[in-house]
């Protein structure tokens, strides 16, 4: 009996040299400030795209900058976790088990879009996300239609009329704003236009223009800039219609906006719907679940770096369209498209099931 009684005791002790171990490391865990977390430690930003594209360019970006705003100064990292249109990244970010504020993305800024459509892919809820901010506003930029300097048209009557024959577009996947906008443009604005989807990325689809494969593609002025300044600075390009501005874009002040092209107020409604994405342009997350102050540190630091002007006139030089936004502007656009009414997310889903075809 006695032996058993010392086995018990013994077993108590260890329990509760356990207990007391465990809950020392908790207590030490929680009073850890942030700058005592994240120092010696390493950030990763996941990229929802391929290598080559904005998405890409400003990942890098911040990974070069966001480090000196951050209190204990992480080693930041990029990875590519491209796949369904961002969907990969934004599922992973949600879901995922790194929920202690080294794990970020760079959003596809239409990827939240999809979960408010219910597109069955999209496994998290945008409203939930701990957002950071945006580095652009899309205030300067706008969403061109794209095309080979050599394309026989003059303007987007011509597209409209068909003549000389069917402009071909590149696109990528569902949640890609260049297939969007080139279905809209297709179905809702009447253009003889041909989608070809299974590009993945802005960069491919240059060289896929480069070599006469398709006439062009939609794309934003800061990609074209980033990734294309030879052609942006000798205007190699022809663009007949652009989309992301309620009004014309100063550096094209004959090209059209899309929302110039219909009256139907259907067609408005849609194209208003579609367009909410670019204004919280280049979006950074961080997962639900990281500790309040952490995300707080990110939010500031993420604005601090988007505001230094040092950064904001590399940014410039680079082509971003430095505008940035903070994080309760991106959850109020989020909020507005959830707000939109059932039947135009309705209609805007049925050009995506068309967009499949």
């Amino acid at each position: 009996m006695r032996r058993g009684y010392i086995r018990t005791s013994i077993a108590a002790v260890i329990a509760g040299l356990s207990f007391s171990t465990g809950w020392a490391a908790m207590t030490q865990a929680s009073a850890q400030t942030v700058e005592q977390f994240y120092k010696g430690k390493t950030i990763t930003v996941l990229v929802g795209t391929s290598p080559g594209g904005i998405n890409d360019i400003t990942a890098r970006f911040a990974a070069k900058h966001f480090s000196r705003y951050i209190p204990g100064n992480p080693t930041i990292n990029v990875q590519f976790t491209p796949g369904g249109g961002g969907l990969v990244t934004a599922n992973r970010i949600f879901n995922a088990s790194e929920k202690d504020g080294l794990t970020l993305a760079k959003l596809e800024r239409a990827t939240p879009q999809l979960a408010i459509q219910g597109y069955p892919q999209a496994q998290f809820d945008p409203l939930k996300l701990n957002w950071l901010g945006s580095m652009s506003s899309y205030g300067g930029d706008a969403y061109l239609m794209l095309l080979n300097p050599d394309t026989p048209i003059k303007s987007v009557d011509d597209i409209r009329a068909g003549a000389p024959g069917k402009i071909t577009l590149g696109a990528n996947n569902a949640a890609s704003s260049n297939l969007i906008f080139g279905v809209i443009a297709k179905e809702a604005l009447n253009l003889n236009v041909n989608v070809v989807r299974g590009y993945t990325g802005a960069a491919p689809m240059f060289l896929a223009m480069q070599r006469k494969e398709i006439d062009g593609q939609f794309v934003g002025i800061s990609s074209v800039k980033t990734g294309q300044r030879a052609m942006w600075e000798k205007r190699a390009f022809k663009v007949p219609v652009l989309f992301g501005r309620t009004s014309r874009h100063p550096d094209f002040p004959d090209v059209p906006t899309g929302r110039e092209l219909t009256k139907d107020k259907a067609m408005l409604a849609l194209i208003d719907f579609a367009e909410i994405p670019f204004f919280m342009s280049l979006p950074f997350v961080a997962p639900p679940g990281v500790p309040a102050d952490r995300v707080k540190a990110l939010q500031h630091a993420f604005m601090a770096m988007c505001r230094d002007p040092a950064v904001l006139e590399e940014g410039t030089q680079l082509g971003i369209e430095m505008s940035p936004i903070d994080a309760d502007e991106i959850l109020r656009l989020v909020g507005r498209m959830a707000a939109t009414p059932k039947e135009v997310i309705a209609r805007y889903s049925s050009l995506g099931a068309e967009k499949g075809k």
